[in-house]
């Protein structure tokens, strides 16, 4: 079976309040983009097909790819307007993939466990994301800001990537939603399949370090965990 990663760096990072794309900014001497292509380097990840903006191309096959030495980076292909588009442009790359791990670049605290843990539940499911469980009280909110209703906190999940698909599930997927003349609402590869198909996701346990960089202060944050984490870069 051939485990593929589509690793997504194409964002601009408006919140970031940068001129350099968030992707590219350095936390602790080298860019956000390289700690999860580290992971995948040293992973049982076969391929890693990296999507960036269409003027990045080259910046990250020499600075990037080249620079670090990730031999398993087999493309770098430039993505869409949207997330989706992207995805979609690094599935058509990877059309030999039993299994699709879609992962952000800007979430650079992945670890061997929990693509582990990935691999695992995709084989048994088909369909599956990394998350954990809210440590807060969540509110259901009106128009207005007005609290509405209170979930169960047990049963609310903040979910993260990468988020993994056998490949024919999330190909079929995207092409229905890509084929669709009003394009409904989608912010991740799970409401893609959710929306277009009938198969469930799993979500399994990630890691609360497994966060996003979107602004400035989470940078401070990544500081501190590559500093303290025990994994090696």
């Amino acid at each position: 079976m051939r485990h593929v990663a589509i690793v997504l760096a194409a964002g601009k990072g408006s919140r970031m309040k940068s001129d350099i794309p968030k992707q590219f900014l350095e936390i602790d001497g080298k860019p956000v983009l390289y700690y999860s292509l580290r992971v995948m380097e040293d992973s049982f990840i076969d391929e890693v097909v990296l999507v960036t903006g269409t003027d990045q191309v080259a910046y990250c096959k020499t600075e990037i790819v080249e620079r670090y030495g990730f031999s398993k980076v087999s493309k770098v292909v430039a993505g869409g307007a949207e997330r989706y588009h992207s995805v979609y442009q690094g599935l058509l790359a990877c059309e030999d993939a039993d299994y699709v791990y879609i992962h952000d670049g800007a979430r650079p605290f992945i670890s061997q466990q929990i693509m582990n843990n990935a691999r695992a539940n995709v084989e048994q499911y088909q369909a599956c994301a990394a998350g954990m469980p809210v440590k807060d009280t969540i509110k259901i909110v009106d128009a207005s800001g007005f609290a509405v209703e209170t979930p169960q906190r047990s049963l609310v999940w903040q979910v993260q990537t990468p988020q993994v698909f056998s490949y024919k599930i999330v190909r079929q997927a995207y092409d229905k939603l890509l084929a669709m003349e009003e394009m409904p609402i989608v912010t991740d590869d799970t409401m893609v399949v959710e929306t277009m198909t009938a198969i469930p996701v799993k979500l399994f346990d990630a890691s609360y370090e497994n966060i996003k960089i979107t602004t400035p202060e989470d940078l401070g944050v990544a500081e501190v965990f590559v500093k303290n984490l025990s994994k090696i870069f």
